[in-house]
């Protein structure tokens, strides 16, 4: 799989998915963390306990906890970046499929490549730097170095235009 698309100057990386019974267990973990204090809520005013403020402060601090989970299950399945290069500013936005982050610009009139490692040295792997003097933008999708040198030739502006032409 490749994990990136650069056309039109929009740039898209996309997360390499975790696998599958990982992603189950996350996804279930989420979901309980939704249902199960709302369930525990209802037995216990059922059985008469009455309604206490102590389910309410639970509900909301599994619901962060799942609503956490859940972007970060969603990340690890659907995860991608979409990186627009203009003239003098960069837009990112991360997609998780359900949710967006909101758009960042970054002013960056010369735009320059680069990558740093991330994680085990031993993966190989690292993430697309894009910078400018004091500006600076780093994608979270990890890639191996290879395609990042690939990716990064491409990305070159003598590189686009020996392509367009």
């Amino acid at each position: 799989m490749q994990q990136y698309n650069f056309k039109n100057s929009i740039l898209n990386l996309k997360v390499k998915k975790s696998p599958f019974l990982v992603r189950i267990v996350m996804f279930f973990l989420a979901f309980a963390f939704f249902v199960f204090p709302i369930a525990g809520t209802v037995v216990g005013v059922l059985t008469g306990s009455g309604l206490h403020f102590g389910y309410f402060i639970g509900i909301g601090i599994f619901s962060l906890m799942g609503f956490y989970l859940l972007r970060l299950s969603l990340w690890n399945t659907y995860g991608e970046e979409t990186i627009e290069i203009l003239e003098n500013k960069i837009i990112y936005e991360a997609n998780y499929r359900w949710f967006k982050d909101g758009k960042k610009e970054i002013e960056i009139t010369n735009p320059n490549y680069s990558f740093k490692s991330v994680g085990y040295e031993e993966d190989n792997e690292g993430v697309l730097i894009i910078f400018c003097d004091e500006s600076e933008m780093e994608s979270v999708v990890k890639m191996p170095v290879s395609a990042l040198e690939e990716l990064i030739w491409i990305l070159q502006p003598a590189n686009n235009e020996v392509l367009s032409n």
